[in-house]
């Protein structure tokens, strides 16, 4: 079966590698198969193993097309926001000496030449967003294509990320036969399932909580605006419980998750649980409550170390509060240890879709949302990122269209807003003719204003 109306979402976690495939049919989004399969090769969500991550997502790929009954090439993938950058970036290039219809071409020129910066070597574009585009001056379009006129300009956003984690995430799906379409930074794709777009829109805080590590994520203005990782997520809640009860890592995990509470306050001190000791012959036995003293002290130790970048930044003050996904999420009463952390409004998120009812697949669900709902610009968009070579100083690629002297590349911030005179114009100019020019800039300049 053809997969061209078929999106395929593919997150490769610590500990498992889910597949989600989801058909897209009049603006709806239905997902049609799942798979999951044990991760190898990858720690703290990131590839360390290119062979042994290939084949566990050959593995995955393998059950999500027989649920699915098709064949799948394509697929959108989460890179993990580990080193994350967020930079504004800004483009611009002369259409033509007279005015022309703005062509798709066009706009590609514009956002390469918006993606030109020094980049330290060992760092790669991951994702480019535009914001507005202006034409001669004119600001906040958003589809320049088909109007007219000389300048194109564009600014935006870029996010960049460690070539070594993008670079062996390629790799790894190459072996695995297939083909990338969209790479996403993992936070993004998560806002487009876990918040609602009044949390988009005012601001909210993701805290995705995964086997090996957790990140928070700022969402503002339906933006990611800031991304923190602490190296700790459920395995090490594993590891303790392990340890402290002197158990095997696999009793331990099953301990954590038929039994698991993240308060103590809130367990039983009367449901006593039997546990396999190494060493030991007869099992012991320890109260539901000792077991989530072990849980609640690592989860509280993880939400304190991200209380204070997300204080810095303010994001606690942001309306939305945090909603709370990934694995360790589904672990009873964590929303209240949250709330009694950070001290605002906390909600879990898990999905809703038959076979997915579990908030460890809300990546792989945000994954095939974000790329159905992705508009020609943002194709564009992804086209060039994955399609250019970025260079230190200048594009590899030449633009079609005239450049304007040299491509623009500066903070939003120091965009003109009006095109200045040419300086010979003003050395010919008599002093009458100066002022009006300039009455008259300051004029326009306050009518688009």
């Amino acid at each position: 079966m053809d997969n061209s109306e078929f999106f395929v979402g593919l997150d490769i976690g610590t500990n498992s590698v889910k597949v989600v495939v989801a058909e897209s049919s009049d603006d709806r989004l239905s997902v049609v198969g799942v798979g999951s399969e044990r991760s190898q090769g990858v720690s703290r969500g990131v590839i360390v193993d290119i062979d042994k991550a290939a084949g566990a997502i050959k593995r995955a790929v393998k059950k999500a097309e027989t649920q699915a009954n098709i064949t799948i090439r394509d697929v959108v993938v989460g890179i993990s926001a580990n080193m994350l950058q967020i930079e504004k970036c800004q483009g611009m290039i002369a259409v033509g000496s007279q005015s022309k219809e703005i062509t798709e071409n066009d706009v590609r020129q514009v956002m390469l030449a918006a993606m030109v910066q020094n980049l330290p070597s060992e760092r790669e574009v991951v994702s480019l967003i535009p914001k507005q585009f202006s034409v001669d001056g004119f600001n906040n379009i958003r589809d320049p294509r088909g109007m007219i006129g000389v300048r194109l300009e564009m600014t935006g956003i870029i996010y960049t990320a460690p070539k070594t984690i993008v670079h062996n995430t390629k790799k790894a799906i190459q072996k695995a036969g297939l083909n990338i379409i969209h790479k996403v930074i993992s936070p993004m794709a998560l806002s487009q399932v876990v918040l609602n777009d009044g949390e988009s829109d005012f601001g909210a805080v993701i805290i995705d909580m995964g086997a090996g590590q957790t990140t928070a994520s700022v969402v503002h203005d339906h933006n990611l605006k800031l991304s923190t990782v602490d190296f700790e997520g459920g395995d090490y809640v594993t590891h303790d419980i392990s340890v402290v009860l002197n158990t095997t890592v696999e009793n331990a995990n099953q301990l954590k998750l038929y039994y698991g509470n993240a308060s103590s306050a809130q367990a039983s001190t009367e449901e006593n649980i039997s546990v396999e000791v190494v060493g030991k012959n007869e099992p012991a036995t320890i109260s539901e409550e000792n077991l989530s003293e072990i849980i609640e002290a690592r989860l509280e130790q993880i939400f304190t170390r991200l209380q204070a970048p997300l204080e810095d930044a303010g994001a606690l003050s942001l309306p939305g509060g945090i909603v709370l996904t990934g694995g360790v999420a589904a672990t009873p009463n964590i929303e209240d240890l949250a709330r009694d952390i950070f001290g605002v409004k906390v909600r879990s998120y898990v999905p809703t879709q038959m076979g997915m009812r579990y908030p460890s697949y809300s990546l792989g669900l945000g994954l095939v949302t974000y790329a159905s709902r992705l508009n020609d610009i943002g194709v564009i968009a992804d086209n060039v990122v994955n399609g250019a070579t970025i260079g230190r100083n200048t594009p590899q690629q030449q633009p079609q269209s005239q450049p304007v002297q040299a491509p623009v590349n500066k903070t939003v911030q120091e965009q003109p807003q009006t095109q200045e005179p040419e300086a010979d114009d003003e050395k010919t100019s008599t002093p009458d003719q100066t002022k009006k020019t300039s009455k008259l800039k300051d004029f326009w300049s306050k009518f688009f204003d």
